[in-house]
Parts: structure tokens; C-alpha cells; sequence
């Protein structure tokens, strides 16, 4: 099946099989964040989350790297509260303020993000990986913080979500040290899910991406990313709570009732996530 592949100055943006990829495009420069690829890339997962056609987000890097960080020659002399806390004129306001920041937007997305770490990732290419929802990793990826070896603290949110996902032990030792981690580490830290050989990334990567664009209810993927990325800011009677109204949502919805039919009928479900 042909992608619709759109082409940035700094990103590559391609719809096919119900999948979005977003490419940082600057092999040369090991994809270095800029001003110009935060604009781009805020731009095509919203053009994503807007196509109905779109059901997963991948997120990659060109070359031999993710995103090996910011890179300081492309960013604009700003004071950083107001950097951190500049925004499309477009945002959804009605979102969790939590999630609503330059690097932390990933969450509000209704739709899985999933990080394809082909390579070199550091700093704030970090940052975006850890507010995706899924992150495959090639093994020979190497990781790092890197902020402390540049004489910066942590920075656009990285300890919280770094916390969140492999600890608060685990977090001081990769912010404190800075140091460099490969895949099998990543993996035993749960900072990625899942490891392969850097030629057979794209194939599980993408493997798994069909899998939920074509097996799993657009609406379970919406509800449940919500219900995960809530947890931070709950107590265990507020979710519930809220995990109850869902569920009863969710009894009388189209996507349950075409579940229950494909399920008995032995093919698989045509979800439209209504």
C-alpha cells in the first residue's frame, strides 16, 4: 500500500497502513532539536491526530540517530521559562495543563505515540522519547541524559517522566552521572519496551504498530492512554472512580458491540472507534 509522504524542511511526515511516521530529518547533524522541528513536529502529530485514516503515531530519526539532543545553534535567544512554556496559538486548552507544555505534549494526543530509537539519543531528544507512549530501541542505541556533562540541570520535564518510568534510583543515577547506556541496559532500566538488532527495528516496530491500528478499538487505545497518563495526578479512589465511568461508557459503545461480534463470529474486528 503507497504512503502519503509530506515533506518538511526538517521532518518527514508519511500516512500509510493507518500508521503516521514523523522523521527528524537531519542525518548530518544527528537530528539536533530545533525551533524549527519542535514547529514541525507539533504540526504533524496534530495532523495526524485530526485524519481519521491515522490511527498510531511513530516517531524516528533519519540516519544513525534519534535525536542526539538540542542543538544549541538552532535555537532562538529566549528566556527559558518563556521557551518551555511557549505554544502553538492552536492548543487545545481544554487538556490537562500538565501536558500542554513545548515538550510534554505527547500525552494530550488521543492516539499511541510510539518512539522508533534507531540510534543516538540524548538530552532533549530524551526527553521526547520519554513522553512517547511506547519506545522500541535498536540494541546498539546508545542513551544518555547528557545534561550534567554540559553543566545544565534537568530540564522540560525529564526527571518527572524519567521518574515515572524506570524510578527514582534509577533517575538520579542516569541524571547525576550522564552516562551512556545501550539498548540491553534500557531495556533491563524499563526505559524501552522492547530491543532489536538496529536492521530489524523497523520491522517489530512496525509490526506492533499494525497490530493496534488494526486489532485494538480506537476509542480503548483514547480512553486508556488518557486513564494511564492521568494516574500521576490521582489517588487510587479517584481512579477508580473515574475507571467506572468509563466502564460504563464503554458497555454501551459501537466498538464494544462490534468486539463482541467479531469475537463471535471468529474474524477479525472493524473498529471505527465510536
Amino acid at each position: 500500500m503507497a504512503g502519503n509522504m509530506v515533506s518538511y524542511q526538517q521532518i518527514l511526515y508519511e500516512v500509510k497502513e493507518r500508521i503516521a511516521t514523523i522523521t527528524l530529518n537531519r542525518p548530518e547533524q544527528l537530528n539536533a532539536w530545533t525551533d524549527v522541528i519542535a514547529e514541525e513536529v507539533w504540526q504533524a502529530t496534530h495532523a495526524a491526530e485530526a485524519d481519521n485514516d491515522v490511527r498510531v503515531i511513530v516517531i524516528t530519526g533519519a540516519g544513525r540517530a534519534f535525536c542526539a539532543g538540542g542543538d544549541i545553534t538552532g535555537f532562538k535567544s529566549e528566556n527559558p521559562r518563556q521557551l518551555i512554556d511557549k505554544l502553538p496559538r492552536t492548543y487545545d486548552f481544554s487538556q490537562r495543563p500538565d501536558y500542554q507544555s513545548r515538550a510534554a505534549y505527547f500525552p494530550s494526543l488521543s492516539k499511541p505515540v510510539v518512539a522508533m530509537l534507531n540510534g543516538a539519543v540524548a538530552g532533549l531528544g530524551l526527553v521526547h522519547a520519554l513522553f512517547c507512549d511506547v519506545r522500541f530501541a535498536a540494541q546498539e542505541a546508545v542513551i544518555t541524559t547528557a545534561f550534567s556533562r554540559i553543566g545544565l540541570a534537568s530540564e522540560y520535564g525529564m526527571a518527572w517522566a524519567l521518574t515515572r518510568v524506570v524510578g527514582h534510583a534509577n533517575s538520579l543515577d542516569l541524571l547525576l552521572s550522564g552516562r551512556k547506556i545501550r539498548g540491553a541496559e534500557a531495556l533491563r532500566l524499563g526505559l524501552v519496551n522492547q530491543i532489536h538488532p538496529r536492521d530489524g527495528l523497523a520491522e517489530a516496530t512496525y509490526g506492533y504498530a499494525r497490530e493496534l491500528a488494526d486489532l485494538v478499538s480506537p476509542r480503548s487505545m483514547r480512553i486508556i492512554k488518557r486513564q494511564m497518563w492521568n494516574l500521576p495526578f490521582q489517588t487510587l479512589h479517584e481512579a477508580l472512580i473515574s475507571d467506572c465511568d468509563e466502564m460504563m461508557q464503554s458497555n454501551v459503545c459501537e466498538d464494544f458491540q462490534e468486539g463482541k461480534r467479531a469475537f463471535m463470529e471468529k474474524r477479525p474486528p472493524r473498529f471505527t472507534g465510536k
